[in-house]
């Protein structure tokens, strides 16, 4: 079996956080997501199952948290904040919803399918392959309105993939790239945005990034751990100063209306 490439290996843990926070009262819970647990590989589940006795998940969100301070809740407040741009998008009359590097995330299936709006899903063929196959187990099929689009951003042009997949840059869009542009080189990252400048007014983009000042080792926000595994491992290579956002999106024809974040990424 050939080897996982270090982003694929990334697709899991956002959504284990999410599927814990099922276990939360409602009262408590940071997002609402009924099929998190279910995209998640048997083993996962059963981690979140033992997570049912507090003790155990107390302990794991410790351990977390103590190699990334704040990214339980970083994650789980992310998922929101993009469920709501989702949902606000739909209300307001998007034609598509295209999320790049989704891994197992489950909006798609709880947000646009049943408002009708065409989904894209586009992604490493490995995490493709394997939401396919989670999808198939909750659904028996896969649902109409979505479609599985295959890519590699870092070696191709993504718009011929979705575009194979019937998707239509002339539509008014949302595009999501979630915790996607750190694992890209900057020029993947500008052919990405360059896709986004051609879609149909009224479109709208959501994009996290890791701040510049982490990568370049400037400031590690007691992350060192982090920085080690993913920085100097070369697992993430694009990185941004919050101040340069809105000119890194003005040649695209993007104007920046809000961000939200941690220290660390936004």
């Amino acid at each position: 079996m050939p080897r996982r490439p270090p982003a694929a290996e990334t697709a899991f843990g956002p959504m284990v956080v999410v599927a814990c926070e099922q276990l939360e009262p409602p009262a408590r819970r940071l997002i609402e997501d009924d099929l998190a647990l279910r995209f998640l590989p048997p083993r996962l589940r059963l981690l979140v199952h033992a997570c049912r006795w507090r003790p155990l998940r107390d302990w794991l969100v410790r351990w977390t948290e103590k190699r990334t301070p704040g990214i339980w809740a970083g994650m789980a407040c992310r998922k929101r904040y993009i469920d709501e741009v989702v949902q606000q998008s739909i209300e307001t009359g998007i034609d598509a919803l295209v999320t790049l590097g989704p891994g197992l995330d489950t909006r798609a299936y709880r947000l646009a399918v049943p408002a009708g709006v065409p989904a894209y899903e586009s992604d490493l063929p490995v995490n493709v392959a394997e939401k396919e196959a989670a999808v198939r187990a909750v659904y028996g099929r896969l649902p109409e309105g979505v479609a599985l689009v295959p890519a590699d951003f870092g070696a191709g042009d993504p718009g011929e993939a979705l575009a194979a997949h019937g998707f239509r840059i002339e539509r008014r869009t949302l595009f999501v790239c979630e915790g996607l542009t750190q694992y890209l080189a900057a020029d993947a990252v500008r052919m990405l945005m360059a896709l986004f400048s051609k879609a149909g007014a009224g479109s709208r983009l959501v994009f996290t990034y890791v701040r510049q000042d982490f990568l370049d080792g400037t400031n590690l926000y007691d992350a060192a751990e982090l920085h080690r595994q993913f920085v100097r491992g070369g697992v993430w290579r694009f990185g941004l100063a919050p101040e340069a956002v809105g000119g890194f999106l003005r040649p695209y024809g993007w104007a920046e209306r809000e961000q939200v974040g941690s220290e660390l990424a936004s």
